[in-house]
């Protein structure tokens, strides 16, 4: 079937081709062909250059690694559901899905029941946000010319896992909507972009919306039920030496993933089996995942043994930083994007530093936004040329000094 398909695809891409009848509609030929077939192109600039792999086998090897945090969000999205369904003795949710559950059930302690239940809201939002992305990404392409990459497949995954379950889905399309257009396509499509298009994206929608991106309400898919993550919690202590003991969430808890918070971002351990991945392919940089792991952990010793008492976020400690919020899912996943962050070997130790400095810096100094983790790394976008910059020119200058 796929030979046929291949013969009647060669059959017609001259039609597709430049002076062909259907030239204009060339990315859209192109994107289903590499999409079925895989690509015939290669690339020979930053940040594709990769030994004998090509871009399309790096977008499929990082949706692998994605794999892990998007099973945990189906079913943890489901779990906390079920959970609050039970704690107010309701049997089913309300609308099109209280009838779907209404035949599986909505038990907490059912695996079945918790994965289902999660990927009706998150499969929904993953649709809306794929299609609308897709529309501007092909609509730019025809435009200019350009093949459609797959690259999209990775944002706009990555972009609604660090969504929570209840964001209504015109605001998840308008978020996307912003990202690539004005993060992506503004500066030239793929690997043009100096920021991440998905992080881009979810600034926009959390500062635009705040009410459906932070609070109580948002992080269960019960009308009414309110919820805080655990950073919520520590925030409503009132002192460093309570911190801890505001929050009903073990350790463990918080490293598996069984705690409200963003769909994809609550999982260490499914992090963890992506970084894996993403590390024995090179896919992803072991210099930026090391540094932003030792800049989290010096900033929160620092804030731990030397900071005001009186702030509530200076009484956690470290290994309890690095199970909350995004931190783990920000470095393995989103600071190590190949297209915004430094390339020098450097430069990724500067970049990653800042970006774990910053995360636990904005956590903490700044209580009103606890989840600082999204900020540090647009903020380390924005640095990783001027690190590239400087290392280069240091190159430079030493190779000036020994044949000079």
């Amino acid at each position: 079937m796929m030979k046929i398909l291949d013969r009647f695809f060669q059959k017609i891409e001259p039609l597709f081709r430049k002076d062909g009848k259907l030239e204009k509609l060339y990315p859209l030929f192109e994107a289903t062909d590499s999409f079925l077939f895989g690509a015939s192109g290669t690339t020979d600039t930053a940040p594709h250059v990769r030994d004998a792999i090509d871009f399309k086998r790096i977008m499929i090897i990082v949706i692998i690694a994605l794999i892990p945090c998007t099973f945990m969000a189906m079913w943890n999205t489901g779990y906390q559901t079920n959970l609050a369904l039970q704690s107010l003795n309701i049997t089913s949710p309300s609308g099109w899905r209280g009838e779907i559950m209404s035949i599986i059930g909505c038990s907490p302690e059912s695996f079945i029941a918790n994965f289902v239940h999660g990927a009706l809201y998150f499969l929904p939002i993953y649709l809306v946000v794929l299609v609308v992305g897709s529309i501007w990404e092909g609509l730019f392409n025809l435009i200019r010319g350009h093949e459609i990459s797959e690259a999209f497949l990775v944002t706009s995954l990555l972009f609604t896992l660090t969504l929570p379950p209840t964001i209504p889905l015109w605001q998840a399309a308008v978020g996307i909507s912003f990202g690539v257009v004005f993060a992506k396509e503004a500066f030239g499509g793929v690997g043009l972009n100096f920021m991440n298009p998905a992080l881009v994206a979810r600034a926009f929608i959390y500062f635009a919306y705040p009410a459906q991106m932070s609070g109580n309400e948002v992080w269960v898919a019960v009308d009414g039920f309110t919820s805080a993550t655990p950073l919520a919690q520590i925030s409503e202590a009132v002192s460093a030496s309570q911190a801890m003991q505001n929050v009903d969430f073990t350790w463990a808890q918080a490293f598996i993933g069984t705690i409200p918070g963003s769909m994809g971002e609550t999982s260490v351990l499914a992090c963890l089996f992506g970084a894996l991945l993403l590390l024995v392919t090179g896919i992803a940089s072991w210099r930026i995942m090391t540094s932003m792991l030792i800049g989290g952990v010096i900033s929160s010793l620092l804030f731990f043994f030397l900071a005001d008492p009186a702030n509530p976020f200076n009484g956690i400690p470290v290994h309890y930083h690095l199970v909350l919020g995004g931190f783990a899912f920000g470095l393995v996943f989103m600071a190590t994007d190949p297209v915004s962050a430094a390339h020098t070997p450097q430069g990724q130790w500067m970049y990653g530093l800042l970006i774990g400095v910053l995360a636990i810096l904005i956590r903490v100094a700044n209580p009103a936004y606890p989840e600082g983790v999204m900020l540090a790394i647009l903020l380390g976008n924005v640095f990783a040329p001027l690190f590239d910059y400087f290392v280069i020119q240091a190159n430079v200058k030493r190779r000036k000094l020994r044949h000079g």
